[in-house]
């Protein structure tokens, strides 16, 4: 099955409370986050399609549905030229289920850059724009990706025109594009065409300048 069939998702955000923006770090502050305090300021939900939820030591997100994605966002602030890492724990057993780092969101429209891996090697930087196709800027594959696949640590440079794809502190690959500066970030799981779904839980977030 062609990864490119994820042009047809459906996208749900999970927002959080405008009450729960009090939790989040003013602009630029770069938070940390172990998922011990279900009001660290995650958006949260559960549907027939997906759930987002705080459980099993981390966030956890389960997708129900074929060729659906689910996200949460990490509150409303807004960063720029950020290092993300979080650790994923894969259970999904769709070896083409998708799942990584949303960046640089613009509000509430649907904008915004997504990156992530699959089991089986696959990765892909992905740009969402408002009433277009999602836009595949890149994707490949990697062995070392695969060889994780129950288990790795993700990293994404976000900023100063760059995204940069890490796991496990390697560099799987990088591309260009400007068109979001700055933004909200989040996570997100994806299912590909099996009926089996997707289910991971992301754990040990951090976020730090790039640069630093």
């Amino acid at each position: 099955m062609k990864k490119n069939n994820l042009k047809i998702f459906v996208f749900i955000a999970v927002l959080v409370l405008a009450a729960m923006a009090c939790a989040i770090p003013g602009l630029n502050s770069l938070p940390k986050d172990d998922f011990s305090n279900s009001d660290s300021g995650w958006g949260v939900g559960t549907d027939t399609s997906s759930s987002v939820e705080y459980a099993s030591d981390g966030l956890q997100m389960i997708v129900y549905q074929p060729f659906f994605v689910t996200w949460s966002p990490f509150g409303v602030e807004t960063y720029e030229n950020t290092h993300i890492e979080v650790s994923v724990n894969n259970t999904s057993s769709d070896e083409d289920a998708l799942f990584g780092v949303v960046c640089n969101e613009q509000g509430s429209t649907q904008a915004f850059y997504y990156v992530g891996v699959s089991p089986s090697g696959y990765y892909a930087f992905i740009k969402s724009s408002v009433a277009l196709a999602d836009v595949y800027l890149k994707e490949g594959t990697s062995d070392v990706i695969s060889a994780s696949a129950s288990s790795m640590r993700l990293g994404l440079d976000c900023g100063n025109g760059t995204l940069a794809l890490y796991v496990n502190g390697q560099q799987i690959d990088s591309v260009s594009d400007a068109s979001y500066p700055n933004g909200v970030v989040g996570l997100f799981a994806a299912s590909d065409d099996l009926d089996s779904g997707a289910t991971v839980i992301f754990d040990d977030f951090v976020m730090t300048k790039l640069g630093e």
